[in-house]
């Protein structure tokens, strides 16, 4: 029997995560410090399928000394590393604790990981944020949406490195030193650089999940609070597409290791805040409040990845649409919004 870690495993990627390896068969092991809001709810769900091959650790990868047991006493052979604060606004408020969740979290994994003696494939979850603002990118307003002048299919790996905000660096950081313990220590890693992820069982808030607060907010008529001119745009991508792309990569490291992937929906899967607010319109048959405030530091006027590389080497691609996914998101928060915090 295939033996799974998560760490961060009660959160929205994590128990999507978890369910899906529970569901072929695998034992799946959990470690989360239940932090963020709503991950209790995950856990409470995951708990409730009773399933006996499935067990949880409370712990943070703050403590090398928990993740350390956590590995050892667990011995996986694959290792999801999903730990992490995750969002710009709250590393600029407190830029100590994102750092020691996410770089030292980082660390104190690959350090339990070498010093087992073991190599289990591991992938490791990044973000878009290592390229910055991309100030060399030129934009362009297209009716009511951003776009790039010059790259169709949205920014390759192969942009420059230049990390933002103390998450960007963060992550950044960690992305780095995940790609060169792969290489000094001869470990199979995979680094998956990852674009704007949603669907069923996320609890997504202002600063972070964009998609899940803009539904629920749609849902419980709270006025949504837009920063900068809502023409801006990202790919999203349902949360389904990139477990399938976990398993695919984790099951073929052959293909995968040592190798960097931006994960999104891609070029055919972009959305702006607006167009985004128009289509939850639809769904709740009525109009929508928001209101317009100042750009927030960081934030960038459009973000696509180029998915090429995953579908070339890993044999993947997003299978629901933008449209598919968000009626899927919507219609279980419309069936779970007394999970939600008022």
């Amino acid at each position: 029997m295939t033996k799974i870690a998560i760490l961060g495993g009660a959160g929205f990627i994590g128990c999507n995560t978890a369910f899906h390896y529970l569901q072929k068969g695998c034992k799946v092991y959990c470690f989360d410090n239940l932090s963020r809001s709503g991950v209790e709810n995950n856990l409470k769900w995951l708990e409730s399928l009773d399933n006996k091959d499935f067990s949880f650790t409370l712990g943070s990868v703050t403590s090398f000394n928990e993740v350390e047991s956590f590995i050892r006493k667990t011995n996986p052979d694959i290792i999801f590393n999903f730990a992490a604060q995750v969002a710009v606004t709250t590393s600029v408020a407190d830029p100590r604790q994102d750092f020691e969740c996410n770089l030292l979290g980082s660390f104190n994994v690959l350090e339990a990981i070498r010093l087992s003696g073991k190599k289990p494939v591991t992938l490791f979850t990044s973000t878009n944020k290592v390229y910055g603002g991309m100030e060399t990118a030129k934009v362009i307003l297209d009716k009511n949406r951003y776009c790039y002048a010059d790259f169709p299919e949205g920014i390759s790996e192969e942009w420059p490195l230049d990390f933002h905000s103390p998450y960007g660096c963060s992550k950044g950081g960690a992305d780095q030193y995940f790609r060169d313990y792969s290489r000094i220590y001869d470990l199979p890693i995979t680094v998956f650089r990852m674009s704007c992820i949603y669907g069923i069982h996320q609890f997504g808030n202002e600063d972070q999940g964009w998609v899940a607060h803009f539904a629920r907010c749609a849902l419980t008529d709270i006025p949504i609070q837009i920063y900068g001119d809502g023409m801006q745009v990202r790919d999203i991508l349902f949360i389904n597409d990139l477990v399938n792309a976990f398993d695919i990569a984790t099951s073929n490291p052959q293909k995968s290791n040592r190798k960097i992937f931006n994960i999104g929906g891609g070029s055919k899967n972009t959305i702006s805040l607006l167009e985004l607010i128009d289509m939850l319109k639809s769904l709740v048959n009525h109009e929508i409040s928001f209101a317009f405030n100042d750009w927030r530091p960081g934030d960038q006027k459009i973000y696509i990845s180029d998915i090429s590389k995953a579908c070339k080497l890993l044999g993947w691609y997003p299978k629901i649409n933008k449209k598919q996914g968000i009626e899927l998101l919507f219609n279980w928060m419309k069936d779970n919004i007394n999970l939600f915090e008022k």
